[in-house]
């Protein structure tokens, strides 16, 4: 059967999330950074929306320098376990179109806003179907979280990661097995995926500027200058070749979900509901998929929009509603004698995944 690999790529995540959130954002410069606290712009861009990179902007530029290429645009703090917090509901939106898979073999989360699929026996190795299939997974990210993704589908990780690049924002691409050729080869080489800075250096001044010109060139003189596995990984790579399977990373995983509160609150009661509201979203997820849980994290957004996350890790894996909402419950009974103002909207998420197998019961504990 013939592979079919999806890439899905967010756009702009953290910005795109931020102007989610606050709606006056929209048609702004916005530039989200991971600031060290020095000063007001001491830090880089994390990452900012195609109105800023009108202006230049990229990531990883010092947010003072992004600040003078821009003095109007919007600069906010990263906020990363609230942008986990909605990544951990996407890959599950994710996950649910993959094949069944063994061990994790049709799903692999990258970052916190990409993922690959696998799913050839879901369309039987039809790249048109996993076209539609591409198209619903689009509007049910647009439905349920009010975000934009880009899609590429390719007969490896290789071309699928490539193709999401290739119609941004809020694009799909499809390139099919034949199509491989006409698509990687009038790239530079520099945009093949997995080569860095110095390595499309050392290729353009041994004369290989795309990756046709890598594709034809000799794989000995490749092995020779590179070394036995680079030299051929280069040499398959620019002909389109990828057999690297899929693969979750182990313990990296995390289930959550978080919620708005339906006003500005203290009150315990209300916030109490809402969140065992959200640890049975969590636990049936859990239980669809036969995981354990170590780490429970609780996250509060005051009325200020500040975060505020505080975890705990448990002694053995557990599977239990009523231990998730007694940890969780400790923990909001902390955050709630601390004064950190009224609460805007409330979250909890577990990580330390594992397969049920040898967790202990609830009377172990």
């Amino acid at each position: 059967m013939q592979r079919v690999i999806l890439h899905i790529d967010m756009d702009y995540f953290y910005a795109a999330v931020e102007e989610r959130e606050k709606p006056e954002l929209r048609g702004k410069a916005v530039v989200v950074c991971m600031l060290s606290g020095r000063s007001e712009l001491s830090g880089s861009v994390s990452t900012c929306n195609y109105v800023a990179r009108e202006f230049g902007i990229r990531a990883g530029m010092p947010c003072s320098r992004a600040k003078k290429l821009n003095p109007e645009a919007v600069f906010l703090p990263a906020r990363k376990e609230f942008y986990t917090s909605v990544s951990d509901r996407i890959m599950e939106i994710l996950r649910s179109y993959a094949d069944p898979g063994i061990n994790g073999d049709s799903f692999e989360q990258i970052s916190v806003d990409e993922a690959f699929l696998e799913i050839s026996e879901r369309t039987g190795g039809d790249f048109n179907l996993a076209f539609e299939l591409g198209g619903q997974i689009k509007k049910e990210i647009k439905e349920k979280e009010n975000l934009t993704c880009s899609i590429g589908i390719g007969p490896n990780k290789l071309i699928a990661k490539m193709a999401s690049s290739a119609k941004k924002p809020d694009g799909i691409t499809l390139v099919s097995p034949q199509d491989v050729e006409a698509f990687l080869w009038p790239l530079k080489v520099s945009k093949l995926w997995g080569i860095g800075d110095v390595t499309a250096r050392k290729l353009q001044e041994m004369g290989i500027f795309t990756v046709k010109d890598l594709a034809e060139r000799d794989v000995i003189e490749l092995i020779s200058t590179f070394g036995k596995s680079r030299g051929t990984w280069l040499k398959q790579a620019a002909a389109g070749i990828d057999d690297s399977p899929l693969k979750e990373r182990d313990g990296s995983e995390q289930i959550g979900r978080i919620a708005t509160l339906p006003e500005d609150t203290l009150d315990k009661e209300l916030i109490s509901s809402l969140l065992e509201k959200l640890a049975e979203d969590v636990i049936e997820k859990l239980d669809s998929r036969e995981l354990s849980f170590r780490i429970v994290t609780v996250t509060v957004i005051n009325s200020n929009f500040k975060m505020f996350t505080r975890s705990r890790t448990l002694s053995h894996p557990v599977s239990s509603k009523n231990i998730l909402l007694q940890v969780s419950g400790e923990i909001l009974e902390e955050f709630l004698s601390e004064n950190r103002g009224e609460f805007r909207r409330v979250g909890i998420r577990v990580g330390g995944l594992q397969t049920k197998k040898g967790q202990k019961s609830l009377f172990d504990y």
